[in-house]
């Protein structure tokens, strides 16, 4: 059985106070392109469909003709909310929209009942467990509920998943040993994190909320990512749709991303005034994170680069007085930070991206391994 994984689609969102609708508009037709070259029998959406819990008559209306789409090609579509989402709005009409091979998450109550599909190979059940929080579900099971683990833990526990079928598990979570960027939203020290062995009944787990496409542990735990950079942070990510293939239990997934090309990339460019704007500068209209590195601040200077680049969304400075400033903040707070979220700073200083889950736990692996041997 082949389906499609998307996530985080965060209509409606607005970045640097750019609105996204005409790119999300674009995207959204493209990955229609895709799915009717792949012609998959499902469509997973890992939750974040929009922005905010309260979104926009646009962001409504787009997301409503796109799931018009897949319903008129006669592809089941399944859909959680996300953390950005309304439960309660996601959910609505949902009992109606299943006629039409709509799935979407209910308001999670203690249980969740799979939606199953058929194949040559057999049944293959999905789970669609919405983003909750630890509280929100305490008084669903009995004992002692203690953190996002325990918590989505015992909501798999519920489901009596049979393992002699295949089964597909649809979350929105942090899972521990995700690589995250700067526009989702995590906790401080990371109390929001879900150990990914609670996901071992699952042949796929389709995860939602972290924006850079990647698999977590095994091959078969996997974000899909955003489909548009979503965040300044994210310009060197290259995003994608996630096609997986099911066969029978207990062989080995077919898993391979069909990459998308945006309206405007989100990109950085670097230099004087001078070299950005004059002769051989070539105009765009692509999202920028313009880096000046002039001694002194150019008067007027966004106003004057958005004659050649509209889309100016961030200017900064990296001058000598610049560095200084970042090396005093640096000192100040470097006590406090432990060895691995130091070396992460300086892997993204040196790189211009952030570590991914298998650098970090192989950094992680090797400073263990130092203090060991200095006992």
């Amino acid at each position: 059985m082949k389906f499609i994984h998307l996530s985080d689609l965060h209509l409606g969102k607005r970045v640097n106070e750019f609105s996204m609708l005409e790119d999300q508009e674009y995207i959204l037709r493209q990955i229609g392109g895709i799915i009717e070259a792949e012609e998959p029998r499902a469509v997973l959406i890992a939750g974040d469909v929009y922005d905010k819990s309260v979104p926009s008559a646009e962001a409504v209306k787009l997301f409503d003709a796109f799931l018009t789409q897949l319903s008129q090609r006669g592809i089941e579509t399944l859909v959680i909310s996300g953390n950005h989402d309304s439960a309660e709005r996601i959910a609505f009409g949902g009992r109606l929209m299943e006629r039409s091979g709509v799935h979407v998450s209910p308001l999670y109550e203690g249980h969740v009942e799979p939606v199953t599909l058929t194949d040559e190979w057999g049944e293959v059940r999905f789970y669609l467990l919405p983003y909750f929080k630890p509280a929100q579900v305490r008084g669903f099971f009995g004992g002692e509920i203690d953190g996002y683990t325990a918590a989505v833990g015992a909501a798999v526990d519920e489901m009596g998943v049979d393992g002699r079928v295949r089964n597909v598990l649809l979350a929105h979570h942090f899972v521990t040993g995700g690589a995250a960027s700067g526009s989702e939203q995590l906790s401080v020290g990371g109390t929001d994190n879900v150990d990914a062995a609670v996901f071992e009944p699952f042949d796929y787990v389709a995860l939602g909320h972290l924006h850079g496409a990647q698999r977590v542990g095994r091959e078969s735990v996997r974000y899909a990512g955003s489909p548009l950079k979503y965040s300044l942070s994210e310009w060197r990510q290259r995003k994608s749709v996630t096609v997986v293939e099911l066969g029978e239990k207990g062989s080995k997934l077919c898993i391979r991303t069909a990459p998308l090309t945006p309206l405007r990339d989100m990109r950085v460019l670097r230099g004087d005034f001078a070299a950005l704007t004059g002769e051989g500068c070539v105009p765009t209209e692509d999202y920028l994170h313009i880096i000046l590195t002039d001694e002194e601040d150019v008067p007027e200077a966004v106003g004057r680069l958005r004659l050649l680049y509209p889309n100016v969304m961030k200017l900064d400075y990296d001058n000598t007085r610049t560095r200084s400033a970042r090396e005093l903040g640096s000192a100040e707070d470097v006590e406090r930070k432990s060895e691995l979220e130091l070396f992460e700073e300086f892997y993204e200083n040196r790189n211009g991206e952030i570590m991914s889950a298998e650098q970090r736990d192989f950094v992680r692996t090797l400073l263990e391994r130092i203090r060991e041997e200095e006992k």
